[in-house]
């Protein structure tokens, strides 16, 4: 077993999973998988800053969040159709929040934003709220899940709103065929039907996706939208990489 392997199987599946992780195990757990101590940089700090300022994160966070590195590349790419929204305000909203840290860089690119995220999890969700809390970040963490949550947002007409979507991939990412769309937990095409659903106005998403993604499951969720493009950012080792599928509906930027 690699030590790639090993620090990943031993932070999301082992014993260390819900547990609040002390800073040399976080470095440790990058420089091993990554040979990068400071991979997990999160808020626009390295490991050693943001633990130093009081910010804790579980086993399971340091291997799921969405690094700076990642975050802001998706951050961009999403915000960069907004040139072309005539739109004044927008709501921004991450149904799986998780660290919050993709919110924290969509807010960054788009200041006097109203956002909000929601958090199941409630080990996940007191630490990402103490989190935000300390770094007096500007948005809203809410305890739910995304069908409650969504029910209970409020938008104004004129509010656009930019849904970030990266929800659990679980046994949803294959290593012959790549990242299923329709696997993830719950499945895209959902997440997108019930946001559609439950917000009449103009819509952009942002989805993560994987290097190598499944065609048929990507097409099923493009069809979803009136414009969409995709992207995948060389930040891992080939093979490794992430990116984001960004769609809009009710408009075309």
């Amino acid at each position: 077993m690699t030590a790639d392997v090993y620090n990943r199987s031993l932070l999301l599946a082992g014993s260390k999973r819900n547990v609040r992780l002390e800073l040399w195990e976080i470095e440790r757990y990058g420089r091993d998988s990554y040979g990068d101590a400071d991979y997990v940089s999160l808020y626009g700090m390295r490991p050693a800053d943001w633990y130093r300022r009081g910010v804790r994160v579980l086993g399971r966070t340091a291997v799921e969040c969405t690094r700076d590195v990642l975050a802001a590349q998706i951050a961009d790419r999403m915000t960069r159709p907004l040139a072309r929204a005539r739109s004044a305000a927008a709501l921004v909203v991450d149904p799986f929040a998780g660290s919050a840290n993709t919110l924290h860089w969509l807010v960054r690119n788009l200041p006097g934003a109203r956002a909000v995220g929601f958090e199941s999890d409630p080990g996940v969700f007191e630490l990402t709220r103490q989190n935000i809390a300390i770094l007096d970040l500007p948005f809203e963490l809410r305890q739910t899940d995304y069908p409650a949550g969504l029910q209970q947002l409020a938008a104004s007409s004129d509010e656009l709103m930019i849904a970030f979507i990266a929800p659990p991939w679980g046994g949803a990412l294959n290593s012959d065929e790549g990242l299923d769309l329709q696997r993830t937990s719950p499945p895209i095409a959902a997440i997108v039907d019930t946001i559609l659903t439950s917000f009449p106005g103009r819509l952009l998403c942002g989805i993560q996706i994987f290097e190598r993604t499944l065609a048929s499951s990507l097409v099923e969720v493009q069809r979803r939208f009136d414009w969409c493009h995709a992207s995948v950012f060389a930040l891992n080792a080939p093979g490794e990489n992430h990116g984001v599928l960004v769609g809009t509906s009710r408009w075309v930027p």
